[in-house]
C-alpha cells in the first residue's frame, strides 16, 4: 500500500508478499554475453573472422561467425565502460597480422600487431570505472593474444613454406629435374623425361647418349639441357 503527501511517499510493505521474477532464456543469454571476459573474446572472435573474411573473399564461414560474434560483442560492450583507444589499437593490431599475411615485412608488422592488440586489450576497460565487475581477466587477455599471435603466425608460416615449395605442375616443374639422353646432344637430340620424350638442346657442350641432364630451362617445347654434374 501506497501513501503519500506533496513531498513525502510512504510505502506500507507489512504483510506483503514477496514475487520473484525469473530472467527469461533471452535475459539469460544477454546477461551471459555482458560479462566482460565474455564481451572481450566475442570481440576478438568477430574480428578475427571478419577481416579474415575481408582479405580472403569467398570463405564465407570466417564472415558470418564474425559478423554475429561481433554485433554480439558491440551489444555487450555498450553496457560496460569501454575505452575506444583501447578498441582502436586491438583492430588495428589484426589488421596489422592480416597484412602480414599478404605482405612479406620480415615480421615487423606481426610484432606491431602483437604489441598492438596486448596494449589495446588491457585499455579495453576504462581503469577509472566505478564498476569493480567490469573487468577482464589478465590471464584471458595473455591467453587470447598468445592463442591469436600463434595462429596467424602459423598461417604466415604456411604461406611463406608454400611460396618456397617447387610448383608440382606447369613448365616450373620441370626445372631443376633430371632427363637421360636417347641421343647424342650436339648441340640437338632427344631426352627422356618422367616417361614423355622431349627435343633437348644442351647448353654444355656435346652430351653423349644415356647420359643423365638436368634441365635448365623450358622454351617452346625444347627443353635446354646441361650435365647432371655441371
Amino acid at each position: 500500500m501506497i501513501s503519500h503527501d506533496s513531498s513525502r511517499i510512504t510505502l506500507h510493505t507489512r504483510g506483503a508478499s514477496i514475487q520473484l521474477l525469473e530472467m527469461s532464456f533471452t535475459e539469460k543469454i544477454l546477461n551471459v554475453i555482458s560479462d566482460p571476459d565474455i564481451a572481450y573474446l566475442l570481440l576478438m572472435l568477430g574480428l578475427v573472422g571478419l577481416l579474415f573474411e575481408l582479405f580472403n573473399p569467398g570463405s564465407i564461414f570466417p564472415g558470418i561467425i564474425g559478423f554475429i560474434s561481433l554485433v554480439l560483442a558491440f551489444y555487450a560492450l555498450n553496457t560496460l565502460p569501454v575505452n575506444y583507444a583501447g578498441l582502436s589499437l586491438i583492430i588495428f593490431g589484426i589488421v596489422l597480422l592480416l597484412l602480414e599475411i599478404k605482405i612479406v615485412s620480415h615480421g615487423m608488422l606481426a610484432i606491431g600487431g602483437i604489441t598492438a592488440l596486448l596494449i589495446g586489450s588491457l585499455m579495453l576497460i576504462r581503469p577509472d570505472s566505478t564498476m569493480e565487475f567490469a573487468r577482464i581477466s589478465r590471464v584471458l587477455i595473455i591467453s587470447t593474444v598468445t592463442v591469436t599471435a600463434c595462429f596467424f603466425l602459423f598461417v604466415i608460416g604456411m604461406g611463406l613454406k608454400a611460396q618456397r615449395r617447387k610448383p608440382v605442375i606447369g613448365i616450373e616443374s620441370m626445372l631443376g629435374e633430371t632427363a637421360e639422353t636417347i641421343d647424342s646432344l650436339n648441340p640437338a637430340g632427344k631426352v627422356r623425361m618422367q616417361g614423355e620424350i622431349w627435343n633437348a638442346v644442351s647448353v654444355s657442350g656435346m652430351i653423349g647418349k644415356g647420359e643423365k641432364v638436368l634441365v635448365k630451362e623450358v622454351k617452346n617445347l625444347t627443353l635446354y639441357v646441361a650435365h647432371s654434374n655441371t
